[in-house]
C-alpha cells in the first residue's frame, strides 16, 4: 500500500451490526451475542430523537456477573453505555484509533449519512496491518 492512500474507517469495519432493545433482558443480549457470534450490540433508539447505546460484554460482566445479578432480571437499558461515541466512515483509520484509545473505548460504530454502518475495534486496526 502506497503511503499516498488513506485507508478509512469504512475500508476495515465489520460491516453489519446486531441490535438489540434497551427492555430487553441482559440474558437476552448474552443470547443474541452468542448466536450472532458478537461482543457488542448496539441498542435501539426509542425515538427518532433519542441517541443510540452499546452494550458490550464487559458491560454484562460489570452489571450483572460482578454484583451477581440475575441476567433476566437486569434490563439491557440499566447497564449499556449511552450516549456512544461514533467514528465517521470517511476518517482515516489513525484517528480512528488514537479516537478510541484516548476516549477509553475499545470498539465504536461507524457512522455514514447519519446511520450506523459498521463496527471498528482497536483490535480490528491492530490485526488489518494497515497501521504496522
Amino acid at each position: 500500500m502506497s503511503d499516498t492512500q488513506i485507508v478509512r474507517a469504512k475500508d476495515v469495519m465489520q460491516k453489519g451490526l446486531t441490535y438489540i432493545d434497551g427492555m430487553d433482558t441482559a440474558k437476552e443480549a448474552a443470547a443474541t451475542m452468542r448466536n450472532e457470534h458478537v461482543t457488542a450490540l448496539v441498542v435501539n433508539k426509542r425515538n427518532p430523537d433519542d441517541v443510540w447505546g452499546i452494550i458490550a460484554i464487559q458491560d454484562l460482566i460489570k452489571g450483572v456477573i460482578v454484583p451477581d445479578r440475575a441476567s433476566d432480571e437486569v434490563n439491557v437499558y440499566e447497564i449499556m453505555t449511552k450516549p456512544i461515541i461514533t467514528v465517521p466512515a470517511d476518517m482515516d483509520i489513525k484517528y480512528v484509533a488514537r479516537l478510541i484509545y484516548r476516549a477509553g473505548i475499545r470498539r465504536a460504530p461507524v457512522e455514514e449519512n447519519g446511520e450506523l454502518i459498521g463496527m471498528i475495534s482497536l483490535a480490528s486496526l491492530v490485526l488489518n496491518n494497515e497501521l504496522f
